[in-house]
């Protein structure tokens, strides 16, 4: 057995993969790029290398770099986790090169398999069914049309060389291909440093069901069952659990027998998983193979009694695998769901931020794989998860409540999350009953922000935290956010989805306001701060209560299930006063995270469409459009392409046409 392995990843999986180690008296060492540098990961593990500045090109994805900090760490065994450079064979092969032995497959069956296409053409050959598609060396955009034109529409683009949704995109209408095909050549190139692509049929509302493969070195590859990863957002998994509600026990064994089969065909050894399209008549289809432990893995471990890093670790030290496919057994249900730093009151953009408060509980049958603890930075250069929460259950009515007790006990401070999101979606009735498909969550409107007016009392609590003297002190006016004047009353101008809402405050006392919202005035009473961010009153003889938090200019209040984003209308400026404020038809479009300007549409002097295209904005391994609010002239363009760029920075500012609809 190895006595010293380097994992080559960060965040939750590398936490993850230490325990395992550490319980098998194995010494665990991490590396760490310049912004990781006290990141969770390194803390936990016994030793830590640097491998390179923050982006990942230069330190996660950079073999030499890893292979040498493996080297200063005297490992004898590399473990890659998942995305990163887990499914390269070029690290596998470096790892042969420098005597290290690589905790994953061979490189050749991670050809063979990494590559939908090539994984594709091999279940073809099995007679595994494949749903209808080209993935052809052709990849000109005059054959890549011609072939969409031949698989007809709905058509989904993907990526040879990777999953996890990047370089994925759906294309409903024709007229949308061009642009399709060059943001997903660009993502597949970013995240895998390959541009390959291919095309597919998209099959309507299926379930998404994989299943965990694994073999050894001694001829043995069998199925840990399957995995239900149906609740997906822009193609990335957001809810997965295990067994399938969908797949019955023949279900299992074809599609098992299935995946076995294109394993051992490939000569494919440690863990994989090959993942399948479940129609809603019940026939499936071979989607792709991923090389590598999944983000979903722990839902398997919970039904199984198996640890499957600690038999990654096995078999690449030539052990046996110590069972056969008889000896499997699924017992209970497991649901596990991953806890992102994301606003999803704002088109789930990333989220960062320092994480004042990080507090998820622990109850009987509930397991937390996190990547960062309270006091840590979330930062744009790498994927927002913050934690997986994953509950067991001997039903799976027991494990989705466990699931929901988890997520209603947990803190997150200093980042925007997608908990409410979560909860939203586990209080479904569709969800409890098992009725799931990979449209989900947008059949469910469960991705779009709330919008229409706020409720008053939402309106108020925001007052309440604009006014608290704790952030940041009220008695000085030259900080005072809320336009501070020599006057009792205090105007405050909210930006809200419906419309500019109007308030003055006026401290009655001790705890006590008057706040006047819109002409109508309210009397709040027991005015309370729970910091950091739990505000609440009483409004005549109701108790109003909510979190309110304020990041980069935009201030998100959570009250029961409904998350609201708001603005705060900044004061008259002397510029602004000079040029007799602002146009009422003007807008100044801002970025809305950090990130790197990837393409610019437009220049000054364009006429835009509603919804027409302005740039892209890329952060955190994530592209994100940014489209015209309403018909406009284009004023000005501040940033080219390959600009970086803060949040709340000028991006494009815009002229509204004379008669263009705007809702704010």
């Amino acid at each position: 057995m190895f006595r010293r392995i380097l994992i080559a990843n960060r965040g939750e999986i590398a936490v993850r993969i230490a325990a395992t180690c550490r319980r098998m008296g194995i010494i665990a060492a991490a590396v760490y790029s310049d912004a990781d540098r006290t990141a969770l990961h390194v803390r936990t593990a016994d030793e830590a290398y640097p491998i390179g500045p923050a982006p990942a090109t230069q330190s996660y994805l950079n073999i030499p770099a890893i292979i040498e900090a493996a080297r200063r760490a005297r490992a004898e065994a590399l473990h890659p986790g998942y995305g990163f450079l887990s499914e390269n064979p070029a690290l596998a092969e470096a790892c042969r090169s420098a005597g290290i032995a690589f905790i994953g497959p061979d490189p050749a069956a991670m050809r063979a398999l990494g590559s939908k296409i090539s994984a594709r053409h091999l279940a073809m050959q099995l007679g595994i069914p494949t749903v209808p598609g080209y993935d052809g060396d052709d990849q000109s955009d005059a054959r890549l049309a011609a072939e969409a034109e031949r698989i007809g529409l709905p058509l989904l683009i993907k990526a040879a060389a990777g999953g996890g949704g990047r370089g994925m995109r759906p294309v409903l209408d024709n007229g949308d291909l061009p642009e399709a095909l060059a943001a997903a050549r660009r993502e597949a190139l970013a995240a895998f440093g390959d541009a390959t692509l291919f095309l597919e049929r998209l099959v309507a509302s299926p379930r998404h069901v994989e299943i965990q493969v694994l073999g050894d070195h001694h001829g043995s590859v069998l199925h840990l069952g399957e995995r239900e990863c149906s609740i997906q957002r822009r193609y990335q998994k957001v809810i997965e659990e295990a067994p399938s509600p969908a797949v019955t026990p023949a279900l299992r064994e074809a599609m098992g027998g299935d995946a076995v089969r294109l394993a051992r065909s490939a000569g494919y050894s440690n863990a994989g998983t090959v993942e399948f399209i479940l129609a809603p008549d019940g026939s499936y289809y071979f989607l792709e193979v991923n090389t590598r432990l999944q983000v979903e893995h722990p839902v398997t471990e919970a039904i199984t009694g198996v640890d499957l890093v600690e038999l990654q670790i096995r078999v690449a030290a030539q052990e046996q695998l110590p069972f056969t496919q008889g000896d499997i057994s699924l017992d209970g249900h497991a649901v596990e769901c991953r806890l992102y730093a994301e606003d999803p009151a704002a088109g789930f953009l990333p989220s960062t931020g320092h994480l004042s408060c990080f507090d998820i509980p622990v109850l009987p049958g509930l397991r937390i794989d996190a990547g960062v603890a309270a006091g840590d930075d979330v930062g744009i250069h790498y994927d927002p998860l913050l934690a997986k929460l994953i509950a067991a259950g001997t039903t799976r009515e027991e494990a989705v409540a466990r699931l929901r007790q988890g997520l209603a006990g947990t803190t997150v401070r200093g980042v925007t999350t997608n908990l409410t999101f979560l909860q939203r979606i586990l209080a479904q009735p569709d969800f409890q009953q098992g009725r799931l498909s990979t449209d989900f969550i947008r059949g469910h409107a469960l991705d779009q922000p709330t919008t229409g007016s706020p409720p008053a009392a939402v309106l108020l609590l925001t007052t309440l935290h604009i006014v608290s003297p704790a952030r940041p002190p009220a008695t000085d006016p030259w900080h005072d956010r809320s336009h501070w004047r020599n006057a009792t009353a205090r105007p405050i101008q909210l930006i809200a989805p419906d419309k500019l809402h109007t308030i003055r405050a006026t401290r009655m006392g001790t705890n006590a306001w008057q706040i006047e919202l819109d002409g109508t005035t309210y009397h709040l009473t027991g005015a309370a701060h729970r910091p950091p961010s739990h505000f609440s009153a009483l409004l005549n003889t109701n108790v109003i209560a909510g979190d309110v938090t304020e990041r980069d200019g935009a201030i998100t209040v959570v009250r029961g299930q409904e998350t609201w984003t708001l603005g705060l209308a900044p004061p008259p400026s002397i510029d602004a006063t000079h040029h007799h404020g602002e146009s009422a038809g003007s807008t100044q479009l801002s970025a809305p995270m950090p990130g790197t300007i990837l393409k610019v549409y437009v220049q000054a002097g364009d006429h835009v469409e509603e919804r027409q295209r302005l740039l892209v904005l890329e952060a955190m391994k994530m592209e994100h459009l940014v489209e015209a609010p309403y018909e406009a002239t284009v004023q000005a363009v501040h940033h080219a392409a390959g600009d970086t760029v803060t949040a709340g920075q000028p991006l494009i500012a815009l002229e509204a046409a004379p008669d263009a609809n705007r809702s704010g």
